[in-house]
């Protein structure tokens, strides 16, 4: 042995030692991954081993992983992450296991970061995401306006998102528990008595139980439904009655490519193409060619295109390029870096039986043909990559700085030797369109968001959904499997259907089709929403799945703090959260209740249960959801004709207040009761009255138990309603007049008042 494998000997042996020593101290690091074990340990892998381990030190996490966690989330991609984020900020216990070894799921680790958002809103964690990532370029030059050959779209680069989402969960611990485990897998739910109690996790080649209150399904195909004992659908089928013939979405395996100007690497340079190029080379050159067709800024899009033209589609900022670029070059021909998911979904137009487009809904259920379909992806994507280097000639590869992938996908294992290297910078996991869905109590369908997006469009006035969790636009778009035989006829929904029903303008997502019938203890959370499939074609998009993931982990917070069922939740009190962390749930926006108004949240509430009348609502033409510019629609926004007026300091008559009681009964119990409010019912209702008058129709305020050093806001009082105003002083009802000493009893209540002490009385008696 010469000295210097002697030396390889000792480094190896020390640094073996030493990473051994750190992952005792440091077991449960914040990203731990656990992959399956290697046969042997070589010296690059011990360095990485000491490396991570490293990792874990700094991120400050001494402690193991627990026995138990309020919450445990099935799958870390943009659901699962939100829901995890938003359940720890809420001061939860959360447990997040992901079979990859990335965050993110279809935004990252799918490589799909080109946001698919036609909503022109952004709230809560999706709007805190982007901020970050804005953060991140602007600091560095750097436009994310970088594809859809549009000025006002919104791409980033997969690692760049993995980051802000680390950044984002080290956050979150600073109010709750938030631990991973990466590279690991849900097997087994455990079920008491119609109640989830816990679940078992594949990690490391070993088994662990972990008990919860709350399972959330985050999975990128609905995998925990079946462990469950629940009926769910896939496809147009039911679990229970499932069809041979029920088909899904097609999958993409996509790439991240980016130019390399002093030519390709020979690693990222492949010698031969594998089994089946020719037809490949058939269909990328229906696409895209050498002198194919520059984008005009027209649609359809005539093809094939230009190289240019199709690396501008998708096209993602470059951190290793020093120059800008964005999609106001349509170009483009500066962009150096871009996303591969134009053409190469699988099937696509190879078919898959009988010239069907779209897959065999069995996919979602057999594992093994899932891992048959999905390598089949994998390699059409790669047909790609030596397309673009041997037939067009470009010095373009895979990206060397997004992907590095330790462990091949298993779709990979046994592909030749000389592809690896590229394989290992593809995105870990396929982008799936379509997972298994739950059955609740109610199944959304296009044509009930086609009518919630027209609220207060065109004339029409509210059709909001009153248990709103979320808010998402996108058009109805499925990948194959679109033809009638691929329908829910029960649902009334068809082929045409994607056309009549596409939805005019955001609409909203509704808490209902969160949560599953015939078990207790289980939230979806990313694309497995109790909705038709068309319906779900618009929920699956990343934006919108990091809205209802939030939802998800505000539902689960509440319920396990509670310890009810979340089918026992009153939506309201997951509506305040959502609205206390920066959501907006309601599609009503007034001039007199800019975002920053103080009652901007109570009364998007009042909007979604229609509980108080606006003095005039908005009135905006609607416009084509498929459309990224409307001038029609811009003019309006300019002129105003977007927003209504609330009247937010208009008096109250005693008749409106009446009014305002009652539907805030039935908004909690479905009954609006009795109240009376005495003679003169135009007359304007007195603060001393409207609070007597809360307390009369809601009895169960008395039911609850005042802290003992609560105290009455206001001086002393022998004013008849004292006792009234001092029960809702005492509860915080009244806070809207906290900063006066006195309770001015004879002041007469004003719209924007009755609607802040309505809203707070009727969260405190919901969570009764």
């Amino acid at each position: 042995m010469n000295l210097f494998s002697r030396l390889r000997c000792v480094l190896l042996t020390v640094v073996v030692i030493l990473a051994l020593v750190m992952t005792t101290s440091y077991a449960s690091a914040p990203l731990s991954t656990a992959p399956e074990p290697e046969p042997e340990l070589d010296l690059d892998s011990a360095i990485a081993l000491l490396y991570s381990s490293y990792s874990a030190r700094r991120s400050g996490r001494t402690g193991q992983l627990r026995d138990s966690y309020d919450i445990i989330i099935a799958g870390a991609g943009t659901g699962g992450i939100s829901a995890a984020i938003q359940a720890a900020r809420m001061g939860a216990s959360v447990l997040v296991v992901e079979t990859s070894s990335w965050l993110g799921g279809q935004a990252t680790a799918a490589g799909v970061s080109t946001m698919d958002d036609m909503s022109r809103q952004k709230s809560g964690i999706y709007l805190e995401f982007i901020n970050r990532l804005t953060s991140y370029y602007s600091m560095r030059g750097k436009s994310m306006a970088t594809c859809y050959w549009y000025d006002k779209s919104i791409a980033f680069e997969p690692h760049v998102g993995q980051e802000v989402l680390a950044d984002m969960i080290t956050d979150a611990r600073r109010k709750g528990v938030l631990d991973l485990l990466m590279n690991s897998e849900v097997v087994k739910v455990n079920v008491n008595a119609g109640k989830i109690t816990g679940v078992t996790v594949r990690s490391q080649g070993s088994r662990k139980d972990y008990g919860c209150n709350i399972l959330i399904d985050a999975t990128e195909y609905g995998d925990i439904l079946p462990l469950v004992n629940i009926n769910y659908r896939l496809g147009n089928s039911e679990a229970k009655f499932f069809s041979e013939d029920s088909m899904i979405q097609e999958i993409t395996w996509t790439a991240v490519i980016k130019k390399y100007p002093g030519g390709v690497p020979s690693h990222l340079k492949p010698l031969y193409p594998l089994p089946g190029y020719e037809l490949a080379k058939r269909n990328y050159e229906s696409l895209v060619s050498a002198d194919g067709h520059p984008f005009r800024n027209v649609y359809p899009i005539v093809t094939p295109v230009n190289f240019a033209t199709h690396n501008a589609y998708r096209a993602i900022p470059d951190s290793s390029n020093p120059y800008n670029y964005d999609a106001s070059d349509k170009s483009g021909r500066f962009v150096t870096k871009t996303g591969v998911n134009w053409g190469n979904d699988y099937p696509g137009t190879y078919a898959w039986h009988n010239g069907k487009r779209g897959l065999p809904a069995a996919y979602l259920e057999d594992r093994v043909l899932r891992l048959q379909i999905e390598r089949e992806a994998l390699i059409k994507t790669l047909h790609f990559i030596w397309y673009i280097q041997n037939e067009l000639g470009e010095d373009w590869s895979v990206a060397d700085d997004e992907y590095d992938n330790k462990i091949l996908p298993e779709a990979a294992r046994g592909l030749p030797y000389d592809w690896q290297e590229i394989i290992r910078r593809m995105p870990p996991i396929p982008y799936v369109r379509e997972s298994r869905r739950i059955m609740a109590k109610h199944t959304l369908s296009s044509h009930e968001i086609l009518q919630n997006s027209l609220s207060y469009r065109d004339g029409q006035t509210n059709r909001e959904f009153y248990d709103t969790i979320a808010i998402g636009g996108y058009i109805l778009d499925l990948h194959g499997a679109n033809i009638d035989s691929d329908m829910e006829w029960q649902f009334n929904e068809k082929t045409n259907s994607m056309i009549i029903n596409r939805p005019r303008g955001p609409f909203q997502v509704p808490m209902r089709i969160l949560i599953p019938e015939g078990i207790d203890g289980l939230i979806a959370a990313e694309k497995n929403l109790s909705a038709t499939r068309l319906a779900a074609g618009s929920l699956r998009l990343q934006p919108i799945t990091m809205m209802t993931g939030q939802a998800a982990g505000a539902l689960a917070a509440v319920s396990s703090r509670q310890d009810r069922a979340p089918r026992f939740i009153h939506p309201m009190l997951v509506q305040w959260e959502l609205l206390n962390s920066g959501v907006d749930l309601s599609l009503c926006h007034y001039s007199d209740l800019p975002p920053e108004h103080p009652l901007n949240k109570v009364i998007q509430l009042t909007n979604l249960y229609g509980i108080i009348i606006p003095k005039e609502y908005p009135h905006a033409p609607g416009y084509n959801m498929g459309y990224f510019d409307d001038p029609v629609l811009e003019m309006a926004v300019i002129k105003g004709h977007d927003k209504g007026v609330f009247g937010v300091d208009d008096i109250i008559t005693r008749r409106e207040a009446l009014s305002i009681i009652e539907k805030v009964q039935t908004a909690l119990t479905g009954n609006k009761g009795t109240t009376e409010l005495g003679v003169k019912p135009d007359n304007f209702i007195s603060r001393g009255d409207f609070a007597r008058a809360i307390c009369d129709a809601m009895p169960d305020l008395y039911k609850i138990e005042v802290p003992a050093k609560a105290r009455i806001p206001f001086r002393d009082s022998r004013h008849r309603n004292h006792e009234y105003v001092a029960l809702l002083g005492k509860l915080g009802i009244l806070n809207i007049y906290s900063r006066d000493s006195e309770f001015y009893y004879g002041r007469p209540v004003t719209k924007g008042e009755a609607a802040d002490i309505i809203v707070r009385a009727a969260i405190t008696v919901s969570r009764l």
